[in-house]
């Protein structure tokens, strides 16, 4: 499969990827998902900064829950703390019995316990299995919120998603190099969605819904949009708000009963996210040995089943 660009722009994965699109096979599509799939992590980013407004800028208990910066950043990470737990501990265990275990030394165990491993000097030495650090990012974009876009004017969250953009753009020199790594593991390379996710629910929300063929539009437009802004790295760095239009448009676009028929899965995505390594370590290699869709239907199949096992216990955790 294709490598994605993550965290760094290789000119390699993009030509890859133009070639297969030139001389497309039976696994395109595949080929696609490999590609693009990590932006998952963006739509995650956008539905958090949405959820943060519809809580604690329009809800009517605001005043039950609003707090010091302290308060607020301790509530949000024990709310992530078990759940980040029980993932990282399964794993633990299921990667050391597996082929091509990792070393984790104690300090990148302290430093993933914390949150804090997006702080490393060499991010992709340390952090395993990968999704985790995703606790990290989003509980830096908490703090940045709070301390500087919580109810503030929509100027600053422009201007914030303008400054880090600008970082970004500063490593165009060395678009593969470890700085925009660095970067990209922590909030300044999730700034942009996020940011799009305060500002679609502080100004979206009371929108009427727009007609089916602008949801058509904005869903094909964005398609070529990602693809061609993937092709360089100064337009690479804004892709994620493409992608985020493009699922908008995709879930305006699906029949009612499509939506209520798949709302559960809603409800276990988090889930998911948590366990969707462990699952991964022990049924990709299938794919890898050649059986490519038929490893792909067990780790699907096999995840789901594990999440609702994770969901349950995550909730009783939770709730204690």
């Amino acid at each position: 499969m294709v490598k994605e660009n993550e965290y760094q722009f290789h000119q390699g994965n993009v030509d890859r990827l133009m070639s297969l699109l030139s001389s497309p096979s039976w696994d395109l599509p595949l080929q696609l998902f490999s590609f693009f799939g990590h932006y998952g992590v963006p739509v995650f980013l956008f539905l958090s900064g949405y959820g943060l407004v519809l809580k604690y800028e329009n809800s009517v208990s605001l005043s039950h829950e609003e707090g010091g910066v302290a308060s607020f950043v301790w509530k949000h990470y024990m709310k992530l703390f078990p759940m980040m737990l029980l993932g990282f501990a399964v794993f633990a265990m299921v990667d050391w019995i597996t082929p091509g275990h990792h070393h984790w030394t104690w300090k990148d165990i302290i430093m993933q316990l914390t949150m804090t491993i997006n702080f490393s000097s060499v991010p992709d030495k340390v952090i395993w299995p990968g999704p985790y650090w995703f606790f990290g990012l989003i509980m830096q974009l908490y703090i940045v919120y709070r301390l500087l876009l919580y109810r503030r004017h929509w100027g600053w969250t422009v201007g914030a998603i303008i400054v880090c953009w600008a970082i970004q753009q500063a490593c165009m020199d060395s678009p593969d190099g470890n700085a925009i790594n660095i970067i990209r593991y922590n909030c300044i390379g999730g700034m942009l969605p996020f940011g799009m996710g305060l500002l679609a629910a502080r100004f979206g929300a009371d929108h009427p819904d727009r007609s089916l063929g602008f949801y058509v539009m904005l869903f094909g437009l964005s398609i070529v949009a990602v693809i061609a802004l993937s092709l360089s790295f100064s337009t690479w760095l804004w892709v994620p708000a493409f992608i985020v239009l493009l699922n908008v448009g995709f879930v305006k676009l699906l029949p009612q009963w499509c939506l209520k028929a798949f709302s559960w899965v809603g409800g276990i995505s988090a889930a998911i996210f948590v366990c969707h390594p462990i699952t991964r370590k022990i049924f990709i290699p299938i794919s890898r040995h050649g059986d490519l869709l038929d490893g792909l239907a067990i780790y699907i199949v096999a995840t789901i089943v594990l999440a609702m096992i994770f969901n349950a216990i995550i909730e009783k955790l939770s709730n204690r």
